[in-house]
Formats: structure tokens, C-alpha cells, sequence
């Protein structure tokens, strides 16, 4: 056994004993010690210990009493208190002529006194004159803290001279004086002892169950008490069978040790004679005796009040009727009762009274409690009466307020209470009170993580002796953290303005944190800590999207096929005998997997049916299921997160490609729950992946191959769920893939020279390679679907033969396009276009630069000068990528010159016949997106001759982007405003069309290509913003706008 005294230093119990020993031998006979001593055991005013010490001596303690005594000091709350108390009791007890023995005998019982006035300022000033006290906190010799709740029940009820046997209308025999005395005595006697066992124990955070549970016992007990009373001193109580239950707290046996006892009073005729207008009058007349015994001054009773009695979650409130019968329960819950009612008479449970009323209450209103998640925004007004519980704390508490503040116990029970509800309807092992009993088998069920339930678990319980400390002290109604000051605002958002020095300073801080053996600076820090978990985890879990529609459709999957057809159809399955079988196998069994499924398909199925292809949505869920749901936390990741699952459905039910591509790594599925993480990567942290890649796979082609591609893959999966989610818009998925793509090529540009070189045995690369992005890559608008076109040049090293410069440059292009599009790897390829190089198809794969500049000097046509424009160097060698760019295709793409009639004739022949003969057979020409009339290809080959005419004497115009072009044009008044907007809507919406069509069928082959049926088209709709099954409205849109294109291009272009 350790203990930790003020200071934190663990002190082993030999070593207290040898201070004992020490402090006897010091003075035979007396008492005195040092003031390192006294500060050891945490005494603050250290001159008026000494006094004390020596009143202690003169009363009759001996040296190792007193030695004993300054040991057991180093571990209760609040030293000085502590002693000073003592020192009350033990002058009270000698002036009394009492032996001090008879109340210590052991120095067992000593140190649980001492415990107890360390921590209950209030009950060491009672203790002073009432000794049966300070024995039932010593000693507890009648052992009530091993009571059951009917020992608790008998004791109190013999206490009021009532028979205990009595189990309908036990009545006392006393005078209302004598008997509310005795009741209050034994009930303050009993709690005595609770509060002895609570301050004793090890570990009080695991013993706090227990705790609350006798305080509700005891509170019981005095509640029965005080109805014997009660029958006793009203006139006709034998006419009124009357019970008690209790709500809240007390309800659900979790009472603090001062706290307000909600109750709710329950009447019925004992005989037929007696009428309701008689039964209310007499029952009023009980309650409220019964609550004066045990909350209001009475004359004659010295014997302070137990606690205050809250009737206002009966019907109606304070302005209902403090008693009523069964009946007018049953009518005005069924007619009257608001949503938040019933989430009260969760905690609802018979404690006093007539049993047969109780069972009877209890019997009626439990298929309201667990039937109310289905009225109607029931867990909308839940969840709004916890943001108005916030509201209405003072600002100045809200950080200090346990119970009721963010982060504070409500949180965890309003949490708990709200899954009760939601799944309680179906789930009969949920309708429990207890709040930690409750998450236990919630956690059990499946309805929230273990880890998830532990954590709260934890906290909750750790914040519950917080509050019965700062309770404890004076023994008044209190759930507020001790004030800090300035220091007291804070926590949870921002940083608290505390100063260490003062924080010790704080007596009441201190004194809460010696409870926990903390320094006051560490407690502070530990209740920030636990109030932001708790807040963390009631977000999470209290505003599940799930959960609305979990309370409107419940989890009941056992319905009659008939009409779970009707059901699945009414949804949006196209096949719901299929979607039966999928739910059937989902749900079946007992495993942890199907009872999550339980929890999550009401609201997934909901989900699932606002896309486009339900019936795809959940053969992917299924599919996702069997592949992760076993083997990790997939299915619990999707109950807890707020977003992933109701995004997963989302891309589902829209999206082939990404549906495939998400059962490949489990990974994808939990970057939905994090906006972070779905957020394109920058090029550095692409870079930073490519180079640990380069340099673990330098001479394995193969495996190289599998990482660059791989990686690919899983950036594209990333930005796909990233647009669909909603997290990034096209403009950033365009960029971010063209990141992708340049981090990739430089990577494999890089081990593809590196490569070669070693194989040739050269030291250095006899040849420095640079690649030119052009097309849309150059452009930086790659989407899902994309190719890179690039052009590929080199130029010698110094001193390097010219052959064999050329022989590497052409090996280096063969092992690069084996990495990126070779048979090496099962990964998809990333395809690289050559075509636009000098040339095209009958030129060198790659040329020197000499010669790149003799053809485009010499040889080059209009339109390799309008396919410049798009030329951005993107690997390889920076410095021969910037001179390919400023001294061969700037003065070719930037002409200074105006273009001439021949060469712009060339450009439209050579749009025309381009179109014409690309434009693949069978497909029309208005439902390409690229060569379709009004499509990208108008669009940016109008962008582009308008470049042409005017980038020569506008270096503004210098850009490579065809949306920053057009905006510069229009800036610059090149190009009229309205024009400019329908070149840029159109633009928009067909790279947009192209991006949706591959995410939506997964074939590179058909993103060009509008589909003619309306299914496909919602589809591609979807990804444009549109909601499901708007095919038509998008293809009237996306036809109007292209025409609309068409027309600008025709009178910019053509010149028509």
C-alpha cells in the first residue's frame, strides 16, 4: 500500500511508521515536531497546528496518538480542516465526560474519522455535538454500508416506530417531531458511513458505482420513512394508497450525495367509497407532508434537512396536480406529453410506496418510453433541449460546471439516452437506468465502440467523484469545479490563463485535487483533458446523421416479404428481391459485424436510395463488407464516424469506378470521415513518396512500377471521393491530379536515367533529359480519364558522344514507358501520348535539342505552333526544359507578327478534319464532349487562336490554362463579357461531364462520350450537383449550353 500525499512523493507505509516511531521517541511522553513535519502532512496555518497538537495532548492523546494522527493528515482533503474539527469533537467528547476510546477504539476507526473531516467540513461540524455520528463514521458498527436496500428500508422504518413487515402502507407511530428527527439522524448516521467507505477506498473512480447506488438506496429508505410519517399525521390516509417514483438520479440509482430528488406521486383509492375530488385532497395533503420531513424546517426537529424535492417533471409541471392516479398519467402521456417526457421516464422507477401502484406505473409507461423514438423530430428535440441546457448557462460557469457544461456529465447521459432510445425500441437488452450499466451494453451490442464506451466510461465516473467531493464539503447541492479566476474560462476551445503558483494557492482546488493525489495544476489539466473527450465523443455519437432515421425506421428486419418488397421498392430498388437477400445475409446471425449492420442499414438503405443506383450502392456495401467488415474496425469506423458512412453511400450508389476501387484498401474508406484527408496532396508530399520509392526499388523495375502506378490509383480513388463528397471543387481536382502526374513522370524519368546509366556502366548520364507536358496535361487540367501528351528531347552532356547520347536518351524513353505502361505490373497504366512531337507518329520517340529546334525552325506547321501554347516543362532537366521553352516555342506560340490568312485557314481545315476524323464511328457528333459541336475542342482551340493573335504584344496572355487564358482575355477586352462566360460555362460542364462519366461507368473508353439513356445520365448529373434521376434537366442543360458555344465558337473561330 502507497499514498500520495499534497507534495505528489509517494511515501511507502513502512517509512510512516518509522516517522511515528521517530516522532514518540523525540520526547518522551509529548508531542512536538518540526515544521518540515507539518508541512508533509499539508497543514497550511502552521501555528495554529501547534496549538492544536497541544490541545490534542492535553485532552488525553498520547505522543503516538498524536504520531498517528499527523500520518493519517498526509491523506485526506484538507489537513488544517481536518485537525481543527478533531480538536472540536475531542473537547466536546471530554467536556461530556466521554471516553475518547468509545468512538476511536482502533486506529483503523481514527484514520476513517480523520478521513472523513478531511473531506466534509460540514459533517465535522455536526459531529460535535452528536457522537452516534462520529461513530457511524468511524466505526459504522451496526455495518450499514454492507446494507441491501430493504435492510436500508427497515432500519429507517423501525427509526419512525413503523413495521418494516408492512410492505403496502407501513405508518409510523411518533409524533411528527420525534419521528422526522429520528429519520433524519439515521438517515445522516447511514450516510456517515457511505462517506467513511467512499473517502477510504483505493480507488473511489471504480467504487463510485457502488456509491450512488447506496445513496439511492438510503434516499429510498428515508422516502418510504417519510410517507409512514406522513399516513401518520393526515387524516384518512388509510383511504389513499399512494406511491413514489423516483426520476432522474434516483431513478436510475446514480444519486449524488446532495442532490435535488425528482418524484412523481401515483394515488389510488384504497376503497370505493372514496371519491377522486376526496383521493387528490387526501394524497396532496401526503406529499406534501412527506415532503416537508424530508426538506423543511419543523418545529421541534433540530436535526438539519436531507435534501430538496423537485415535483416538476410531473405531468404538467409545477402547474400540474402534485398527485394523480394511474389513469390521468396514462392520458395525459398519450394526449399531452412533449418528446423530452419521455426521455425523462427513462429513468423512471418505483421507490416508495405502494409497489402494486409502481409496478402498475412502470407497466404502462414503458411502451411509451420505448416506443417514443418514432414521434414525430423526436431526436431533433433531444438533441435541441442539450443545446438549450448549454445556452442557458451563465458564461462565467460554463467551464466550471461538471453536470451541465460542455464536456460535463450531461453530455455522457444525454449520449447514452439517445442510443436507449433509438435502438432500445428493438433492442430489449438496452432498457436499463443506468447511465455506465447502459454504455456497457450499448458497447456490448455494438451500438458504440469498446473503446468508445471505456473512454466514457471512465470519464463519466471520474467527473461523478468530482461532484461528490465538492458535495461532500459542505454537504450542499453543488456541481460546479472550483472557481479559478481569470483561469476559470476556458478548457475546452482555448487555453486556460492560469498561473501554477496561484493555482496552489486555491484552497478549494487543492483541496478537490489531494483527493485525486494530484498537484492542483495536474487536476485543472486532467478535467480539461476529460471534458474535451467527452465533448469529442458526444458530438460523434449524440448527432449521428443515422440516427433521426434509425428512430423513424427502426432496425426490425423480420418483416412479412410482401412487404419488405414494398418497402425496398418504395426506397428506390430496382430489384428489391435482390435487396433483400443482401439485407438478409447482412443482418443475419449474432456476430458483432450483423449487429452493427442492424444499427447502420435503416439509415444506409435511406441513403443508399437518394443516388442513383441504389441496387449498386449496397451489392458495393456488401461487397466492402465481406472484403473488410471481419478483419477490421471498417464497420465500427462507420457508426461512429458523422460523415463516412452517409458519404460512403453517397459514392456507391453514384460511382462504378470509385465502388471498385474502394474494395482495394480500407484506407480509402476511412480518409470519408476526415475532410483532411481527402484534400488532394500537395506536390511536396508526392515527392517526398516517389523518392522513398525510388530509393528502395533502384534496380526492380517491377516493383517500381507497382508503387508509382499504385500510387495513381489511389490518388485518383482519393480525389474522386474528395469531388463526390464535396470537399473539392473541379478546379482542384483538375490541379491535383496534374500533380499527381508530374510528381509520377519526374519520379520515373529519374529511375529510368538512373537506371540506364548503371546498366550502360557509366558513371554519369551522358545526356540531359527534360519532358514538356502538352494538351491538357500542359494545361494543368488532367482529369480521372486522362492521358499525358508530352514531348521528349534531349541534349548531350559536355564532351558526351553524340551516339552515345542518343542510344541512352532512347533507352531511358523505352524504360520509362515500360514503368509507366509496360506488362510489369497488374497495377493499371498510366498512359503517355508522344504524338504532338516533331513529326508525330513518324518521328523519333525523342529528339536532341539541336534537332528539335531545326524542325521547329524549318519545318514546324501552324498548328505545332497553337499545340505550343499548351508546353510546360514537368521533368527531368530543369534548365533544357526552360530553354526548349524560351528560345524554340515562345517565339513560335508568341508570334510578334500577326497571323496571316493562309495560316489561320490552316488551323480551321486542320480543326475540321481532326474532328471529323476522330470522332469515333457510331457516335454522333452533338454527344462527344471533346469534338462535339460546342464541346472543349471549340472552346480551347478558340482560346488558343486568340492567344495566338494576341500573346505576341500581351505577355499576360502567356499562360497555359485555358480558363486563366480566357480571363485574361476577357480582362483584357479581347473577347466580349458574355462571351467569355459561355466559353467558360460550357468548358466547365463538359470536363466536368467527362470526369462524372468515368466515375460513373469506369471506362476511359466512353468518358467522352454522352450516353443516350436517361439512367446514365443522372448518373453523370450526380457528379455535376444535380440530385439523382435528373438526367433530362442535365442534358437539356449541357445541350443549350454547348449550342450556345457552338454559335461563339463559329463567330470567333470561323469568323462567321
Amino acid at each position: 500500500m502507497s499514498i500520495r500525499p499534497r507534495h505528489g512523493r509517494v511515501i511507502a507505509a513502512e517509512e510512516a511508521r518509522f516517522l511515528v516511531k521517530l516522532l514518540v521517541m523525540t520526547v518522551p511522553g509529548t508531542f512536538d515536531t518540526s515544521a518540515r513535519e507539518l508541512i508533509h502532512a499539508g497543514l497550511q496555518n502552521l501555528d495554529e497546528a501547534r496549538s492544536l497538537f497541544r490541545q490534542l495532548s492535553a485532552s488525553g492523546f498520547d505522543a503516538a496518538r498524536c504520531g498517528l494522527l499527523l500520518d493519517a493528515l498526509q491523506h485526506v482533503c484538507d489537513p488544517d480542516v481536518a485537525l481543527r474539527n478533531l480538536v472540536d469533537i475531542v473537547n466536546a467528547q471530554v467536556s461530556q465526560g466521554r471516553a475518547l476510546d468509545d468512538i476511536m477504539p482502533d486506529d483503523t476507526a481514527f484514520r476513517q474519522l480523520v478521513a472523513v473531516l478531511g473531506v466534509s467540513d460540514a459533517m465535522g461540524k455536526l459531529m460535535r455535538f452528536r457522537p452516534d455520528l462520529v461513530q457511524a463514521a468511524a466505526t459504522d458498527h451496526c455495518n450499514s454500508h454492507l446494507y441491501n436496500h430493504d435492510q436500508r428500508r427497515a432500519h429507517v422504518l423501525e427509526s419512525v416506530g413503523a413495521d418494516p413487515n408492512d410492505r403496502m402502507s407501513p405508518t409510523a407511530t411518533m409524533d411528527l417531531a420525534d419521528a422526522a428527527t429520528a429519520l433524519r439522524r439515521t438517515y445522516r448516521n447511514q450516510l456517515a458511513a457511505i462517506i467513511a467507505q467512499d473517502t477510504m477506498s483505493d480507488d473511489p473512480i471504480a467504487l463510485q458505482p457502488r456509491i450512488s447506488s447506496e445513496l439511492s438506496d438510503l434516499a429510498d429508505a428515508a422516502l418510504e420513512g417519510a410517507l409512514a410519517i406522513a399516513r401518520h399525521e393526515i387524516a384518512g390516509s388509510e383511504h389513499c394508497r399512494f406511491a413514489i417514483i423516483g426520476m432522474g438520479k434516483l431513478g436510475a440509482r446514480e444519486l449524488n450525495y446532495v442532490s435535488d430528488v425528482d418524484l412523481i406521486y401515483v394515488v389510488k383509492a384504497a376503497d370505493a367509497d372514496t371519491s377522486q375530488q376526496q383521493l387528490y385532497r387526501i394524497g396532496t395533503k401526503m406529499g406534501t407532508m412527506l415532503q416537508r420531513v424530508c426538506q423543511s424546517v419543523i418545529m421541534g426537529v433540530a436535526e438539519p434537512a436531507l435534501w430538496q424535492i423537485d415535483g416538476g417533471l410531473r405531468p404538467e409541471g409545477k402547474d400540474g396536480s402534485l398527485v394523480r392516479t394511474l389513469e390521468s398519467h396514462q392520458a395525459y402521456y398519450e394526449k399531452w406529453a412533449q418528446n423530452w417526457e419521455f426521455q425523462a421516464l427513462l429513468k423512471a422507477r418505483p421507490v416508495a410506496g405502494d409497489p402494486q401502484i409502481g409496478d402498475a406505473y412502470m407497466s404502462m409507461t414503458r411502451p411509451m418510453v420505448w416506443s417514443a423514438s418514432k414521434r414525430k423530430n423526436f431526436v431533433y428535440d433531444c438533441q435541441q433541449m442539450r443545446k438549450r441546457v448549454e445556452d442557458l448557462i451563465a458564461p462565467a460557469l460554463k467551464d466550471r460546471e461538471i453536470k451541465l457544461g460542455r464536456g460535463g456529465l450531461r453530455d455522457v447521459e444525454f449520449t447514452v439516452q439517445m442510443l436507449q432510445l433509438v435502438h432500445g425500441r428493438t433492442d430489449e437488452s438496452l432498457r436499463t437506468s443506468a447511465t455506465l450499466e447502459s454504455l456497457r451494453r450499448l458497447s456490448e451490442g455494438g451500438y458504440v465502440s469498446r473503446k468508445q464506451a471505456a473512454k466514457l466510461a471512465r470519464d463519466y465516473s471520474f467527473e461523478r467523484v468530482m461532484e461528490h467531493r465538492q458535495q461532500m464539503w459542505a454537504l450542499k447541492r453543488t456541481h460546479l469545479f472550483p472557481d479559478l479566476g481569470d483561469g476559470s474560462v476556458g478548457g475546452l476551445e482555448k487555453k486556460r490563463d492560469v498561473n501554477v503558483e496561484k493555482l496552489s494557492q486555491n484552497p478549494e482546488l487543492r483541496r478537490l485535487a489531494r483527493a485525486f493525489g494530484l498537484h492542483a495544476e495536474e487536476l485543472v489539466a486532467k478535467y480539461d483533458e476529460t471534458r474535451r473527450e467527452v465533448r469529442r465523443l458526444h458530438m460523434d455519437i449524440y448527432y449521428r446523421p443515422m440516427l433521426p432515421i434509425a428512430a423513424l425506421n427502426g432496425e426490425d428486419f423480420s418483416l412479412a416479404p410482401q412487404v419488405a418488397y414494398e418497402r425496398f421498392a418504395s426506397i428506390g430498388f430496382a430489384d428489391p428481391e435482390a435487396a433483400m437477400r443482401h439485407v438478409a445475409v447482412l443482418t443475419a446471425g449474432v456476430s458483432r459485424a450483423s449487429k452493427i449492420n442492424r444499427i447502420l442499414l435503416p439509415a444506409v438503405l435511406q441513403w443508399l436510395g437518394q443516388g442513383q443506383n441504389p441496387d449498386m450502392g449496397l451489392l458495393n456495401w456488401r461487397k466492402l463488407e465481406e472484403r473488410f467488415g471481419t478483419d477490421s474496425e471498417y464497420l465500427g469506423f462507420l457508426r461512429d464516424s458523422t460523415s463516412a458512412a452517409q458519404r460512403l453511400c453517397h459514392i456507391l450508389s453514384n460511382s462504378r469506378f470509385l465502388g471498385d476501387a474502394l474494395n482495394k484498401s480500407v484506407e480509402s474508406v476511412t480518409w470519408l470521415g476526415d475532410d483532411d484527408a481527402l484534400v488532394a496532396r500537395s506536390r511536396e508530399s508526392l515527392d517526398v513518396q516517389c523518392r522513398s520509392s525510388l530509393s528502395r526499388n533502384a534496380d526492380g523495375i517491377n516493383d517500381f512500377a507497382t508503387s508509382m502506378r499504385a500510387m495513381r490509383r489511389h490518388e485518383i480513388e482519393r480525389i474522386g471521393l474528395a469531388r463526390l463528397s464535396g470537399v473539392m471543387d473541379e478546379t482542384a481536382c483538375l490541379t491535383g491530379m496534374t500533380d499527381v502526374y508530374d510528381a509520377i513522370i519526374d519520379a520515373a524519368l529519374t529511375w529510368a536515367i538512373r537506371y540506364q546509366t548503371s546498366a550502360m556502366g557509366l558513371g554519369e548520364p551522358p545526356a540531359a533529359i527534360a519532358a514538356i507536358g502538352m494538351g491538357r496535361y500542359g494545361g494543368q487540367e488532367v482529369n480521372f480519364s486522362s492521358d499525358a501528351d508530352m514531348i521528349l528531347l534531349y541534349r548531350p552532356a559536355d564532351g558526351a558522344d553524340e551516339q552515345v547520347a542518343n542510344q541512352f536518351a532512347r533507352k531511358v524513353v523505352d524504360a520509362l514507358r515500360q514503368v509507366l505502361q509496360g506488362p510489369t505490373t497488374l497495377e493499371p497504366k498510366i498512359e503517355i501520348d508522344l504524338d504532338l512531337r516533331p513529326e508525330g507518329k513518324n518521328g523519333p520517340l525523342i529528339r536532341s535539342y539541336a534537332s528539335c529546334r531545326e524542325y521547329y525552325s524549318s519545318w514546324a506547321n501552324t498548328w505545332e505552333h497553337q499545340a505550343l501554347l499548351r508546353a510546360r516543362f514537368v521533368a527531368g532537366d530543369r534548365a533544357l526544359g526552360e530553354d526548349f521553352l524560351h528560345d524554340i516555342a515562345d517565339p513560335l506560340r508568341y508570334p510578334i507578327s500577326p497571323l496571316t490568312d493562309a495560316q489561320l485557314g490552316e488551323i480551321r481545315k486542320l480543326k475540321a478534319r481532326m474532328e471529323a476524323e476522330r470522332l469515333p464511328r457510331g457516335v454522333r457528333r452533338d454527344r462527344h464532349l471533346k469534338l462535339g459541336k460546342g464541346g472543349l475542342s471549340d472552346v480551347e482551340w478558340t482560346v488558343q487562336l486568340l492567344q495566338l493573335q494576341h500573346a505576341g504584344d500581351n505577355a499576360s496572355l502567356r499562360l497555359n490554362s485555358t480558363l486563366a487564358t480566357l480571363d485574361e482575355l476577357e480582362r483584357r477586352r479581347f473577347i466580349d463579357r458574355g462571351d467569355a462566360a459561355v466559353l467558360r460555362k460550357a468548358w466547365r460542364m463538359c470536363t466536368a461531364a467527362r470526369n462524372g462519366n468515368y466515375l460513373w461507368n469506369g471506362r476511359v473508353s466512353q468518358a467522352d462520350i454522352l450516353p443516350d439513356d436517361m439512367y446514365s445520365l443522372g448518373g453523370i448529373a450526380v457528379y455535376l450537383g444535380y440530385d439523382a434521376h435528373r438526367g433530362q434537366h442535365f442534358e437539356n442543360d449541357l445541350m443549350g449550353t454547348m449550342r450556345k458555344a457552338r454559335d461563339v465558337a463559329e463567330h470567333l473561330f470561323y469568323g462567321r
